[in-house]
């Protein structure tokens, strides 16, 4: 499909016929001879001797050259371009941070899978947060793990292949024994800085209680709401454990509350595959949809065809004047 950018120019069609009829006529001062017997030559004639003037006279290629080369370059002037097959992006309306707990205690073995023997924590979370992410596309998820300190291990990206491979890889005490959630939780704020997306989401798994955060978790979690992150806390193994072993149920749960977030708790790899499809159904994937029409310039051929058509006008003229090639 052709269109014009500027199709007003078009309007520029009738320009010189509108000149040509209310420009004066141009006046221009040439030598003359003269003749002594002017008035009896005039006399004898019968004819009355007043100013004098030539108007130069236009050919049938001149007039058709100069018309067509005129409309040529007004059409140029409008744009003609080539309208494209519409093509449609989506581009992320979330972005999501999951933050994962890989300290010590998560290479515990006792999350239960039907009747086959019990998995390791890290293990059981991977196989569920795998899918989760794989259900993801077209939202941004950024990937953060921690024990004693946390790490960026993807900023926020729509390579959901990456993000599923570097969890892949992750293995418990790789970020210290320890449980920084508080950290984590700053690590998840700087990471959403450079997010121009309203909509954010930091899902946290954690096995423990905090330890080694140089922020306190719930501050923490009271400036991730009130710049708009929201966060739910999944806290996965003993309760009743102790030390490290121990994971802090009322620490998710307050967490959760001042960012106006959710909280869930999974025993086991059922359990937790249950919680990530509640959440899933909770946020549903989200993307912003645009569509828009390559075009191609094209006011290059009516100029190239005008430049042409003058350019063989002129030599025409120009052969015409001295009686054709020698």
């Amino acid at each position: 499909m052709i269109t014009l950018a500027a199709p007003w120019a078009l309007l520029l069609l009738p320009l010189p016929v509108i000149v040509h009829r209310l420009a004066p006529p141009r006046r221009e001062r040439v030598p003359a001879l003269r003749f002594p017997f002017f008035r009896r030559l005039v006399a004898a004639a019968g004819a009355e001797a007043r100013e004098g003037a030539v108007v130069l006279t236009r050919g049938r290629v001149q007039m058709a050259a100069a018309i067509l080369a005129w409309a040529l370059l007004v059409l140029a002037l409008a744009g003609p371009e080539r309208l494209g097959r519409p093509v449609t992006l989506e581009s992320a309306a979330r972005d999501m941070v999951l933050a994962i707990d890989i300290s010590g205690s998560m290479d515990t073995r006792d999350m239960a899978r039907n009747n086959s023997d019990p998995l390791r924590r890290l293990d059981a979370v991977k196989e569920v947060v795998t899918q989760f992410v794989a259900d993801r596309d077209g939202d941004r998820v950024g990937l953060i793990v921690f024990g004693t300190k946390a790490y960026l291990q993807a900023p926020l990206t729509e390579d959901l292949d990456t993000v599923t491979a570097l969890l892949a890889r992750t293995e418990t005490g790789m970020a210290g024994p320890h449980t920084a959630l508080g950290d984590a939780i700053g690590l998840a704020i700087r990471t959403f800085e450079g997010s121009q997306i309203e909509d954010r989401l930091l899902i946290l798994l954690s096995d423990g209680s905090d330890t080694a955060s140089r922020m306190d978790p719930v501050n923490a979690a009271a400036i991730a709401g009130a710049r708009g992150v929201q966060i739910v806390t999944i806290g996965v193994g003993d309760p009743e454990g102790s030390g490290e072993d121990r994971v802090d149920l009322a620490a998710l749960q307050d967490i959760a509350a001042r960012s106006g977030g959710a909280y869930y708790f999974a025993d086991d790899r059922d359990a937790l595959e249950q919680i990530y499809d509640r959440i899933d159904a909770l946020t549903p994937r989200e993307t912003e949809t645009r569509t828009w029409r390559p075009r191609t310039d094209l006011s290059w051929i009516p100029m190239g065809l005008a430049a042409l058509i003058i350019l063989g006008a002129t030599l025409w003229l120009q052969l015409r004047r001295t009686g054709g090639p020698a």
